[in-house]
């Protein structure tokens, strides 16, 4: 049987499939034209399209050569038969005898008991079969290498007429094409709040619209010279000190796929079929995503994600857009999406037009979290594969409070949102009304609420959050946000700014890097657990003059204020005595230069450490007050991650264990007559908050969002009614078992709201 030349006929074809899809007909006569354009460039008796529905049954939309009345009448399970094998397989078939497999489902509908040989290829988009496109000859024949290529590069037109939602307008009622389905995903909860509007790719797709080449030694001198540019591109960063905000490890990965063999000889043959360069990575891309998607090993479909970002390099590098949105042209009511970003580049968007963010990579203790919280950006993260699952402008829900996103939704479901989002503005509109009101438990417990910040953006929420104190600023956010280290001068100007602007207290953090927090500007050390490695004090005392200039700062902008300064990461009372003599020393160095020292000076430490639990009479001597950090102070305890969702949720902040560990701080804290403070995500939400309460905490810090209602949840509580059942049940010996669901039936005959 003959065949057409990869110069020729496969060209000629695609140009006509293209003007096809142009013309201004409805989308049943379009699908009708393309298989007949199909059938009769490869010389097949039969094209068929199916497309995969949102109730995973494949429906044949188009024939030429099939009977025609069983167009949108023929469907199958997307596992059943040979299309289903394809479907499932994400793999082109070929058949010299397709009756012969045992995969082989007759439908005497179609009429296709007179065909024999069969080559059948996915419709592919993001990795995710959308259909499969048909081609059938009476003959046992067999299909080349070449027909193959040509097949698949006409199913990536077809990817894109199934994703644009055109087809749906020919679906029989009731049902819906995979491709454009309302679609219910479920990640981390990481900053309250719900969010309607529109995606907008933090990383924008680039669409290929050439597909077809017109000089194909061209094109793959565009590759060789857009692959050289993306290493020397990836090279360059890894050979500066830092990473430009990227993690090592990550950009080494690129690396070496960048240069990976296979890869690029399979970028290679696919332009040498006569597609473009842009259409090449595509193509190949898709290929692998199928593959690595339906593999059950979990590092090679963690691989996943560096080929998908490798290949977002090379095609902007090809084409010439930029690799990041431009912040300047977000529409009204966007969505942001990416698959991770810094704190920096969401600071970067119009906070006024963003109604919500999700995130593939990133949960509620990241740092663009952090920042999140702050702006009052409803979020959610770790979401597995959206960025895949979504085109740009389409609807999207973000509900931060339950970590529900909602893609493409029914008009119901958006209703739904529409009339929660309401319900919540009229509660915040009650926890406004609440803000000049002191949280005062019924039985007059005065509570201290305070807020966390980092940022100066963060300050205009204390009015409208009615607190008047800091109660942990984190200073190592101005330093994750700078090109280069902060200067003595920049530090000050930025801490005296929030000294100015804050009525009352501020506990200034010093800097808690290392870990998860890495500065790209500073030369990073591979660690096999950086979370119990080189990180904040540690770092400070071991290289005292960065600790030095930021304590210089702080004294600086506190010259003639209350000033609190607190040191995090402490294991050792020894080590909250070395940076103690570090401060004394920087206060000696100010007074013989001339400068005016602080009003008060207060030095305090973060909890965070278990070990120092057990060192707390002697920590008590010497400090002015404790904080407790219980984000890393749990993550401790239970040697569980907390970024890492495997593990994340398998121990609950309200068990036992965690909550006898933090009994501890206040009991000994009384004694000594020192104040003390939690100010992890913990103290943020009610149940937790007077569960916190009642193992004798008075002062709390959050995010400004938390505050209204913890607030409205003390003012409904008592607290010698908590405090005295909490004991009872950490008296019970009840193990490593979560109380959540006692104390919240508690609460709830109490009725305190939650």
């Amino acid at each position: 049987m003959p065949t057409r030349s990869a110069l020729g006929g496969p060209r000629l074809l695609l140009r006509r499939l293209r003007e096809a899809m142009a013309e201004p007909v409805n989308a049943q006569a379009r699908l009708d034209r393309i298989v007949v354009l199909i059938a009769a460039n490869m010389v097949a008796e039969v094209c068929s399209v199916y497309v995969l529905r949102a109730d995973q049954r494949l429906e044949l939309f188009a024939t030429e050569g099939l009977k025609r009345e069983a167009v949108h009448l023929t469907t199958m399970r997307s596992d059943e038969g040979l299309v289903g094998l394809i479907s499932t397989t994400a793999e082109p078939l070929a058949l010299t005898d397709a009756q012969a497999h045992p995969a082989f489902s007759y439908r005497p509908e179609t009429g296709e008991e007179i065909y024999h040989s069969f080559l059948g290829v996915p419709v592919l988009r993001g990795g995710n079969t959308l259909g499969v496109l048909v081609v059938q000859n009476k003959v046992k024949r067999a299909y080349s290498e070449e027909e193959i290529e040509v097949l698949e590069t006409i199913a990536m037109l077809m990817a894109e007429m199934i994703a644009s939602g055109e087809l749906q307008a020919i679906v029989r009622p009731g049902a819906e094409i995979a491709a454009r389905q309302h679609l219910a995903l479920t990640g981390t909860p990481v900053a309250d709040g719900v969010g309607l509007g529109h995606a907008v790719m933090h990383e924008p797709r680039v669409i290929v619209t050439q597909i077809v080449a017109e000089d194909t030694h061209h094109e793959l001198e565009r590759l060789e010279a857009a692959l050289t540019a993306m290493r020397a591109n990836i090279d360059q960063i890894l050979d500066a000190d830092g990473s430009a905000g990227e993690s090592r490890e990550v950009l080494e990965a690129f690396r070496v796929f960048a240069n990976d063999r296979g890869w690029l000889r399979r970028l290679r043959e696919a332009v040498s079929t006569g597609i473009t360069a842009e259409a090449a990575v595509e193509r190949v891309q898709n290929d692998a995503r199928a593959r690595l998607q339906r593999q059950t090993d979990p590092y090679l479909r963690e691989r996943l994600h560096d080929l998908d970002d490798l290949a977002n390099r090379l095609l902007h590098q090809l084409t010439g857009q930029s690799l990041i949105a431009a912040p300047e042209s977000l529409p009204d009511n966007a969505i942001l999406v990416a698959r991770s970003m810094g704190p920096a580049a969401l600071l970067e968007y119009d906070r006024k037009k963003l109604r919500g963010l999700v995130l593939e990579d990133a949960g509620g203790s990241s740092h663009v979290a952090i920042v999140a919280r702050a702006l009052g950006i409803p979020t959610v993260g770790d979401v597995e594969n959206v960025t895949n699952l979504l085109e740009q402008g389409d609807a999207i829900i973000v509900d931060g409070t339950t970590g529900e996103v909602q893609i493409r939704p029914q008009p119901n479901v958006e209703a739904a949102y529409r009339e929660k989002a309401r319900l919540r503005a009229r509660r915040q509109e009650q926890y406004h009304r609440l803000r000049d009101v002191r949280a005062v438990t019924r039985d007059g417990v005065d509570i201290n609420l305070m807020m966390n910040a980092g940022l100066l953006v963060d300050l205009q929420n204390l009015p409208e959050a009615g607190v008047k104190s800091i109660g942990l600023f984190r200073t190592e956010l101005q330093f994750m946000l700078a090109s280069r280290f902060p200067k003595v001068e920049q530090q000050f100007q930025l801490y005296k700014q929030v000294l100015e602007a804050v009525p009352g207290d501020v506990t200034f953090r010093t800097l808690d890097i290392g870990g998860d927090k890495i500065l790209p500007y500073m030369r990073t050390y591979e660690e096999e657990n950086p979370a119990l490695g080189w990180r904040a004090l540690r770092i400070g005392l071991d290289r005292p003059g960065l600790l030095r200039m930021q304590l210089r700062s702080l004294l600086l902008a506190g010259a003639g204020r209350d000033l609190r300064i607190m040191f995090p990461m402490v294991t050792m009372v020894s080590e909250f005595d070395e940076a103690k003599a570090i401060v004394e020393r920087e206060v000696a160095h100010l007074k013989r230069h001339n400068h005016e020292p602080p009003k008060s000076l207060r030095l305090g430490v973060m909890i965070e450490v278990p070990a120092l639990l057990w060192q707390l009479d002697e920590l008590l001597e010497r400090v002015d007050f404790l904080s407790v950090g219980s984000n890393d102070l749990v993550q401790y305890l239970t040697a569980a991650d907390r970024d890492n969702r495997r593990v994340a949720n398998r121990f609950d902040t309200l068990s036992a264990p965690v909550l006898r560990a933090l009994a501890s701080v206040p009991k000994k804290a009384r004694a000594y007559g020192k104040p003390v403070t939690l100010c992890g995500e913990m103290g943020g939400r009610p149940l937790e908050a007077l569960t916190l309460i009642a193992l004798g905490y008075r002062g709390l810090s959050m995010s400004a969002t938390s505050v209204g209602p913890v607030k409205a949840a003390i003012l409904a509580a008592d607290a010698g009614d908590f405090t005295q059942y909490v004991e009872t049940l950490l008296e019970e010996r009840a193990g490593t078992a979560s109380l959540r669901e006692k104390l919240r039936a508690f609460a709830d005959a109490k009725g305190v709201p939650l």
